[in-house]
C-alpha cells in the first residue's frame, strides 16, 4: 500500500506493504514511521506543541507525520501485541505514541470484553506517555470513558475523580475528555461535575477541554448546560465559557459572555 507523505511539492511518497506476512512488531512498525518522516513538517510541530523549555511539550521529539498516515500505518500494523504496543508508547517519538493509541482504540473497539479490559487497564497504567493534548484527545474517550460507560462501577468512576485532581496536567485533561463517552451515552452529569472542579484551574488546555465537553453536553442536554452557566458564568475562565457557548445563538452568547468575570489562564495561550 502507497502513503502519500504530505509536504513539500516534490518529495516521494513512502511505501509500506498492504499486510506483512509475520507477525507485526515494533520495530518493523517504527521503520515504516521513519520513511514517511518529514523534517520541514517536525520543525512547525515543535512549535505547535509547545516543545520549548518550560513550555507544556517540553522535549518532545517529532518525525514530522501527519495524523491520516499514521493512522495508515496503524491499519497495516494493527494486530501489534500489547508487549509491541507498550514498546511504541515508550517511544520518545511523538509520532510513535500516537500510532501505539490508534492502535489500541481500534483494539478496543473490535475487541470482546477481556480483551478492553486489558487494554482500558493498559492505558490507565501507560497514561504517563499519554503527555501532549492530541495524545489525550485520540485515547481518553475510547480507553477510558467507554470502558467505564459499559463497564465500570463506583470504583471505576471513582478513577476520573483521582485524575481530575492530580497535579499532572495529563491526568486532568484524560479525565474530562473521557466524559465525552458518557455525554454520548445521554448523560451529561460527569462532565459537569468534573468541570466544576476544574474551573479554578491555571491552564488554558484544561480551559478548553472543559469547554468543549460541556459544549458538547449541551448538544444532548441545552438546559442542562444553561443551569450549569448560571451557576458558575460568572467564574469560568473566559476561555472555557467562549467553547461552550460556541452552538449557541449569537444573542445568548453574547449574554453570557457578558455575564463571566472574564478570567484568563496565566502565562501563554496553549494549542487547543
Amino acid at each position: 500500500m502507497k502513503v502519500r507523505r504530505a509536504g513539500r511539492a516534490g518529495t516521494h511518497a513512502g511505501t509500506m506493504p498492504r499486510t506483512i506476512s509475520t507477525r507485526p512488531t515494533a520495530e518493523a512498525a517504527l521503520r515504516a514511521l521513519r520513511k514517511l518522516a518529514d523534517p520541514a513538517r517536525a520543525k512547525h510541530a515543535l512549535r505547535f506543541f509547545r516543545t520549548g523549555k518550560g513550555e507544556y511539550g517540553e522535549g518532545d521529539q517529532f518525525l514530522g507525520i501527519t495524523v491520516p498516515d499514521v493512522r495508515r500505518v496503524a491499519k497495516v500494523f494493527g494486530e501489534l501485541d500489547a508487549k509491541g504496543v507498550r514498546s511504541l508508547l515508550h517511544s520518545p517519538w511523538h509520532e510513535a505514541r500516537l500510532l501505539a493509541l490508534v492502535i489500541m482504540v481500534e483494539a478496543f473497539r473490535r475487541g470482546d470484553e477481556a480483551e478492553r479490559r486489558r487494554w482500558a487497564a493498559l492505558y490507565l497504567k501507560e497514561r504517563a506517555w499519554v503527555n501532549n493534548w492530541d495524545l489525550v484527545d485520540v485515547s481518553a474517550a475510547t480507553l477510558l470513558g467507554a470502558w467505564i460507560v459499559e463497564h465500570g462501577g463506583a470504583r471505576d468512576r471513582a478513577v476520573l475523580e483521582k485524575l481530575v485532581r492530580s497535579k499532572n496536567l495529563w491526568d486532568r485533561r484524560i479525565a474530562v475528555v473521557a466524559t465525552f463517552a458518557m455525554i454520548r451515552a445521554g448523560d451529561v452529569e460527569p462532565t459537569m461535575r468534573l468541570s466544576r472542579q476544574v474551573l479554578g484551574d491555571k491552564h488554558d488546555l484544561m480551559h478548553k477541554a472543559s469547554g468543549w465537553m460541556l459544549r458538547e453536553a449541551g448538544k444532548r442536554d441545552l438546559a442542562a448546560l444553561r443551569t450549569f452557566l448560571r451557576a458558575h458564568a460568572h467564574e469560568m475562565p473566559r476561555t472555557m465559557l467562549r467553547y461552550a457557548i460556541e452552538r449557541m445563538t449569537p444573542g445568548e452568547r453574547a449574554k453570557w459572555m457578558q455575564s463571566t468575570g472574564g478570567k484568563r489562564p496565566a502565562g501563554k495561550r496553549a494549542a487547543p
